[in-house]
């Protein structure tokens, strides 16, 4: 076969952005001077450059009409190998791209599981041209390479990297499909099964994490590196010199399945992967599992054989909800309806911020100081009480600096910078020629309306103050305000670092430029924005509150905790309930059930257990020792201070009544106009609250499971994902 036997496929795809494959005949540099022969040069060298055209907010992609394009550049490649025109052919992508992998616009698409298996057929009949050129092939990793770009790579015969580049790896498993095109093959063999394991599987299922071009080198991903200036120059002369012999290039970790030693590795490093999944996903979604069922296959497979099972697998997944309801979390949601957040004023309404304030000196506050010095680049102060609370809350943000130095994550001069930034004041004057305040102080709306009243009557007109509150009133707190348009709700969440929602809280009489400022200074510390209306614990924590209040009213009816706390395993939630609540700190998660029982009445019950551990000291339901070891129990103690009732349920009418009540709680906020659509309610506990991006949402979970039909008497029919039966 060839790649234009499969333009029945492209055919599907008439509006797909092509990325292009461009060659370019180079004279290679000879290694030393001259060649073995005496010759000037060692040959010619055809570079392809991957390229669509478009700016660098337009990653490259891997479509089938691009597929084929570059299936018939490299079998051209190969003919004039076979002349002996060409030495070696290298492939590397436009700036700061390889390829950003396939284009999953068209992967959703293909509805027929036959025209999935020709799309996995398409891409092993191109690299595997791109692997049998008759020369030596190399891939330049200029920048961004993740899925079948970083399979690109890895199909060829050698690898550099530039230590600028950013985003290396396989996210297939986080995606709901596998590294597919030959991936889940060579990676294990070249870098060994546990370090494979980390790129297919571990990196995926944390947050999508990835590889730094120095990290891919270091695991041995790639043969050698070398810096961005003069990235393909200094890659062309490398491979001139494997080409004539001078460099051979050592690969430390890359194993042999077949050697006995290599085969308990293996299976080591599968037992370990499959714990992680279960651990990270309850095995919710079926692509993990498939990732480490086709490598632990193809061990003893031939690379032709474990192509067949690839494409075999890949066509099943790409039937899935799992992978169509991803498709729609990430591509829809996370990459698309997150930079244009629904309702956002006219970005030229947005006024300069060059000096922030922070009201608190605690934890939250340090976090908040810290990230707007390290990515606005505009001086911070903080105040608080005392000078003590303020050092500490300085001294805070300066420790964390050192870390990151320390981690490599940041530069010494950026380090110098971001400390000199930070500064502390005991007094509210600080704020005098401050553009925006922000308070992080106690959750009690006489305290925040008396540091606002403080603060107005210092800074500026223009000035805009904003609340981190979790679930407090914004309204009620601009209530005594000379300029109560001035307050916006600048909800982060915790770790703030981390996070990448920020729920952008309107007041009735909140104005736009204030609105507009919020929304550019949310863009620039590169966080999503959603923007809510003021209703109590806005979006998040209302749905959270809701989901812990129906696990823990099930559990002082009588339900064991075991049951309770892993009814809502088949969810695949990143943590059960009450871990959840022990992380957030079972006061705090009281306080604000509180403040929703009050607004709410009986939805949101208020546990007298959970006010009993609390009166009494204790943090977590859990044993700490108990959980750590998989096998959490209740302390004696614990339990001698709580009563239950005698109705108790079981796992799965935990999980429907859950479902239901959730089902209910997002069709009042809709309703109640909260946000836009059930889009942002989807996005914001993405993005808030880590839910799993394989059930696409939760609006349209609770569809596919007919909770929102059983409730509300209809589905939510959030755009862009089938709601069909799960």
């Amino acid at each position: 076969m060839s790649a234009a036997d499969f333009r029945k496929l492209a055919d599907l795809f008439p509006d797909e952005t092509v990325t292009h494959s461009y060659v370019q005949d180079i004279a290679l540099p000879a290694a030393g001077g001259k060649t073995t022969d005496g010759k000037d040069s060692p040959g010619t060298f055809a570079l392809i450059t991957l390229d669509n055209g478009l700016d660098h907010s337009k990653p490259t992609t891997l479509g089938p009409n691009t597929l084929i394009e570059l299936g018939t550049v490299l079998e051209g490649l190969k003919e004039r190998a076979a002349r002996g025109e060409i030495a070696g052919v290298g492939v590397t992508g436009k700036p700061y791209f390889l390829v950003a992998g396939a284009d999953l616009s068209a992967v959703k698409s293909l509805h027929n599981r036959e025209h999935g298996l020709w799309m996995a057929q398409l891409g092993h009949e191109v690299y595997s041209t791109l692997a049998d050129l008759g020369v030596p092939s190399f891939a330049f990793i200029n920048g961004l390479a993740l899925g079948g770009g970083l399979e690109i790579a890895l199909q060829s015969t050698y690898r550099t990297v530039s230590t600028g580049a950013g985003a290396l790896g396989l996210p297939e498993a986080f995606l709901g499909l596998i590294p597919g095109w030959g991936g889940v093959y060579i990676l294990p063999r070249l870098i060994g099964p546990e370090n494979a394991l980390k790129v297919m599987i571990e990196n995926p299922l944390s947050n999508n994490r990835t590889l730094t071009g120095p990290q891919a080198f270091e695991l041995g991903v790639a043969d050698a590196i070398f810096e961005p200036a003069d990235f393909v120059e200094q890659s062309v002369a490398w491979a001139a010199k494997v080409i004539t012999g001078a460099v051979t290039p050592e690969r430390a970790r890359a194993v042999d399945p077949a050697a006995p030693e290599v085969s308990a590795r293996w299976a080591d490093a599968l037992a370990a992967g499959r714990a992680f999944v279960e651990a990270k996903t309850s095995n919710a979604s079926p692509a993990p599992a498939k990732v480490l069922d086709v490598m632990e296959a193809n061990r003893t497979l031939t690379q032709a054989e474990s192509a067949e099972l690839e494409c075999e697998t890949l066509a099943d997944l790409m039937q899935t909800h799992e992978f169509r309801s991803t498709v729609y979390a990430f591509l829809d949601l996370v990459q698309r309806r997150s930079k244009r957040p629904a309702g956002a004023p006219d970005r030229t309404l947005a006024r300069p911020v060059a000096k922030i304030g922070v009201v608190g000196a605690g934890l939250m506050a340090g976090q908040l100081a810290l990230l707007f010095a390290r990515q606005l680049k505009v001086p911070v102060v903080m105040t608080d009480i005392d000078q003590a609370r303020v050092d500490k809350g300085v001294g805070y943000v300066r420790a964390e600096v050192d870390k990151l130095l320390a981690k490599g994550r940041i530069s010494p001069d950026a380090a110098n910078r971001t400390r000199a930034l930070v500064t502390g004041s005991v007094s509210r004057e600080a704020f005098a020629d401050a553009d925006f305040v922000i308070e992080a102080v106690f959750e009690e709306l006489s305290v925040k309306k008396q540091v606002f009243k403080e603060v107005e009557a210092v800074v500026s007109p223009d000035c805009i103050l904003a609340t981190n509150t979790s679930s407090l009133s914004v309204t009620a707190m601009a209530e005594d305000l000379q300029h109560p348009e001035r307050l916006v709700g600048f909800h982060f969440f915790n770790p703030v670092a981390v996070m990448p929602l920020l729920e952008i809280v309107r007041a009735p009489r909140t104005d736009d430029a204030v609105l507009a400022t919020a929304f550019e200074l949310a863009k620039g510390l590169r966080k999503s924005a959603v923007l809510v209306k003021d209703a109590p614990a806005f979006v998040v924590n209302r749905i959270l509150l809701r989901l812990m209040g129906e696990v823990t009213a099930a559990f002082d009816e009588g339900t064991p905790a075991g049951v309770a706390d892993n009814a809502l395993r088949p969810m695949g939630l990143p943590m059960t309930p009450f871990v959840l609540g022990a992380m957030v700190g079972l006061p705090v998660a009281q306080h604000v059930q509180e403040s929703l029982h009050a607004a709410f009445g009986e939805r949101f019950p208020v546990s007298q257990n959970l006010q009993k551990l609390i009166d009494n000291g204790v943090k977590s339901l859990w044993d700490p020792a108990s959980q750590q070891a998989g096998k959490p129990v209740i302390p004696a103690e614990t339990l001698a201070l709580m009563s239950f009732g005698n109705t108790p349920s079981t796992g799965e009418e935990v999980l429907r009544r859950t479902q239901d009540a959730l089902a209910e709680e997002i069709g009042l906020m809709l309703a109640e106009g909260v946000v836009a659509g059930p889009e942002e309610i989807d996005l914001c506990l993405i993005l808030g609250a880590g839910w799993p991006m394989f059930l696409g949402g939760i609006t349209p979970y609770l569809d596919r499971v007919g909770a929102s039909e059983r409730v509300n008497g209809r589905t939510f029919q959030a755009a862009g994902v089938a709601s069909e039966p799960a």
